[in-house]
């Protein structure tokens, strides 16, 4: 069974940077989708970006656009969303997202998330 671990969240202030890890165990990353979500309390949550073995250039929501980078290392098993010039609109809860590619019914999976503050 996959499991996610999300980490590197924190308290940080307008303009600078925190990386977050996505950390997997129980399955072979390769054969996942992995995303980054956010959620703000009662907001929906919303995706930022996702990256899997086939994709060179990844999509990211306008909003992160310049700012947010994602990445993996496959010998650490771990997907990376590295932030920069961080925003107070950034704060939020964020969460990784494993799918598991040509699954029917679609399987997905989520970690517990980490907070994101950005503050002064």
């Amino acid at each position: 069974q996959i499991q996610l671990v999300e980490s590197g969240g924190g308290l940080v202030q307008p303009g600078g940077s925190l990386t977050l890890s996505c950390a997997v165990s129980g399955d072979n990353l390769e054969k996942y989708t992995i995303g980054w979500f956010r959620q703000v309390p009662g907001k929906e949550r919303e995706g930022i970006t996702c990256i899997n073995y086939e994709e060179v250039i990844p999509e990211y929501r306008d909003s992160v656009k310049g700012r947010f980078t994602i990445s993996r290392d496959n010998a650490k098993n771990t997907v990376y969303l590295q932030m920069n010039d961080l925003k107070p609109e950034d704060t939020a809860v964020y969460y990784c997202n494993a799918e598991l590619v040509h699954s029917t019914p679609l399987l997905n999976y989520w970690g517990q998330g980490t907070q994101v503050t950005v503050s002064s």
